[in-house]
């Protein structure tokens, strides 16, 4: 078999494919293997955003490889450093992550889209839980899906397995842009991608942290770790050549020049 993951490098963006037939779902190894990916690129100064996209018609992402366990490969164990897909629990990670989704994205391949901070997908793209059917849980999806879009339609989604169209996942703000076809949407990505990248990366990196950790907290518990600038990503940004350079770039009416620090 060939590898499962193929990685291209360009101006300053990731772009990872998953390449696993017939369903690109996701095993122990390939979970493994894509947290050790995400790491890198958290780490790497020379990468600004990442996107995540998957190679076949049919399948953008199956989820985990439930054929697989079936036929004895193992099922429990560490998904590796990123949680389950390499996004899911991976700390720290203060960079942008834009998912191209085509095709099915059930179960686990749901959750891997909803890992990423911006989501594009194809019209014929259809989004589903059928954790139900198989009599376990959708955990990630449960803990997230009533956050992003009405309870309502979360809790029939995770409780009945119904498919939900991309058109339906733009309605309710889960799906940013649906576009035509394969194509258009790797496309898409990558000029968001390459945008990103010319940004302010210490403010994306303020505004990711800022996001995540604002979850569990009341606004105002929020508000103060930011203007006290306990935060690391929000004191570094306050501290920074950047800061200056915005402020100079916007008097003298010139673009920016974003250094990273």
């Amino acid at each position: 078999m060939s590898e499962p993951l193929h990685l291209v490098r360009e101006d300053g963006v990731l772009e990872v494919t998953l390449d696993r037939p017939p369903a690109n779902a996701i095993d122990l190894p390939t979970s493994q293997a894509m947290g050790e990916v995400f790491r890198d690129f958290r780490d790497d100064p020379g990468l600004r955003v990442a996107i995540v996209r998957t190679e076949g018609e049919k399948f953008f992402c199956a989820g985990w490889d439930l054929k697989a366990a079936a036929d004895g490969a193992p099922v429990q164990g560490a998904y590796g450093v990123g949680g389950f897909g390499g996004l899911q629990e991976l700390p720290d990670l203060n960079k942008p992550v834009i998912a191209a989704v085509h095709g099915l994205a059930m179960g686990g391949g749901f959750e891997l889209a909803l890992s990423c901070d911006l989501i594009y997908a194809s019209a014929a793209t259809q989004f589903g839980l059928p954790e139900i059917n198989a009599g376990t849980l959708a955990d990630a999806a449960t803990i997230k899906l009533p956050k992003r879009m009405p309870y309502h339609v979360a809790m029939e989604l995770l409780l009945t397995g119904r498919r939900m169209g991309a058109e339906e996942g733009a309605r309710w703000g889960v799906v940013n842009e649906v576009l035509p076809d394969e194509e258009s949407v790797r496309r898409r990505a990558w000029e968001t991608a390459r945008l990103l990248a010319s940004g302010p990366p210490l403010v994306f990196a303020a505004i990711k942290e800022v996001a995540r950790v604002a979850e569990a907290l009341t606004f105002q518990d929020a508000m103060d770790l930011v203007t006290t600038s306990r935060l690391e990503t929000v004191e570094t940004l306050y501290d920074s050549e950047d800061g200056v350079e915005g402020f100079k770039a916007f008097a003298e009416k010139r673009t920016p020049v974003w250094k990273g620090r």
